[in-house]
């Protein structure tokens, strides 16, 4: 079956109570237990926020340079996502619903390629 990324920029998030985020963690979780149970779960998980560790590695002028921080600056950084593995894009968008109905703030959907694909 095809793996479809949900995922969200932390800046979808907005602003909310402390509260507010502690009560969507079980929400959230119900989610990814209902992911395991219907045999659709590959991983999900959240990123630390901005100020933790991040790196990048590029090669563009021969040989590679690793830093810290983000390659570009940007407004935007991924905070999370999950990687599900289901028939086809309208249950990807299923899952994608759950998931953002339980964090409380917008996903995406991508496809990933597969292997040997040119798409």
């Amino acid at each position: 079956m095809p793996e479809y990324l949900i995922y969200f920029n932390q800046q979808w998030v907005g602003d909310h109570t402390e509260e507010w985020f502690r009560s969507r963690g079980p929400l959230a979780m119900a989610v990814v237990d209902e992911m395991k149970d219907a045999g659709v779960y590959v991983f999900a998980g959240g990123l630390k926020e901005e100020d933790g560790p991040i790196y990048s590695a590029d090669p563009t002028s021969g040989e590679v340079l690793l830093t810290d921080g983000p390659y570009i600056e940007t407004k935007e950084y991924l905070g999370g996502f999950a990687i599900v593995d289901v028939p086809d894009d309208e249950a990807a968008k299923v899952w994608a619903a759950k998931i953002a109905e339980g964090c409380g703030w917008p996903h995406e959907v991508r496809a990933f390629k597969t292997q040997g694909s040119p798409d």
